[in-house]
């Protein structure tokens, strides 16, 4: 561990563009945690998903297969792979040899889990710990300070994202279905939670997916929130 948290925290502090965030201050995170990978993400910025993952990707992005996921997702806290599950479940979950560690913490704006950022490393190198644990805890509420106030304002003034999430924002009503959906309700649930029926949950479904240019109940909750099995194993 080369840099200090006092260097990351101010490091963050200065940062005033996403590339800055990403180019300048995401690799000293890397290089703080000793890690083989690293990688920040934004939900909102997640490009669709190819057809024919679909199938796949309907497991992996489900909170209810992956451990790492349901946590982060459930309690907005980092979290290791040891922490909730074992090694060899983990492999099934996960088998990339560069991933066998895997750390991510939650990035939060408004209560919600807008982004991660993750670190892994291979089978060779030590297991994060709790210290480490400890450590991005106070990393993430820097970036979560930094998300709230410089990205937020970028994305108001409409630098960040791209247009179809400029022109086609979600209402608060489709936002609450469309959490209820990461969290694994079916429409029926989803219906009898809000007071609406379940028909009237299929019809705003239909408009949720055609405002995101999606085609299915996965590829919308990648898109807005709970992508974190990818944001895991997909770390660049």
């Amino acid at each position: 561990m080369t840099s200090s948290l006092g260097f990351l925290f101010e490091a963050i502090n200065q940062t005033h563009s996403e590339h800055d965030l990403r180019s300048q201050v995401v690799p000293k995170i890397g290089e703080y945690f000793a890690a083989k990978r690293w990688g920040i993400f934004f939900f909102d910025q997640l490009p669709l998903i190819d057809r024919n993952l679909q199938k796949i990707l309907k497991i992996a992005l489900s909170i209810e297969h992956n451990p790492v996921a349901r946590y982060l997702v459930e309690r907005h806290a980092p979290v290791h792979e040891a922490l909730v599950t074992s090694p060899k479940a983990w492999k099934l979950i996960c088998p990339r040899p560069d991933h066998w560690h895997v750390m991510a913490g939650p990035i939060i704006n408004r209560g919600q889990l807008v982004g991660v950022v993750g670190c892994t490393r291979e089978k060779s190198m030590p297991a994060f710990d709790t210290q480490n644990l400890v450590d991005l805890s106070a990393i993430c509420l820097h970036l979560s300070v930094w998300t709230a106030t410089v990205r937020s304002q970028s994305v108001c003034a409409g630098k960040s994202l791209p247009p179809s999430f400029r022109t086609n924002r979600l209402t608060p009503r489709e936002l609450e279905i469309a959490e209820l959906v990461a969290l694994g309700r079916t429409n029926a649930e989803i219906g009898t939670e809000l007071w609406i029926t379940e028909n009237s949950v299929k019809q705003a479904l239909k408009r949720m997916f055609r405002k995101l240019e999606v085609s299915s109940r996965a590829q919308m909750v990648a898109q807005l929130s709970v992508n974190t099995q990818r944001l895991t194993t997909g770390i660049v």
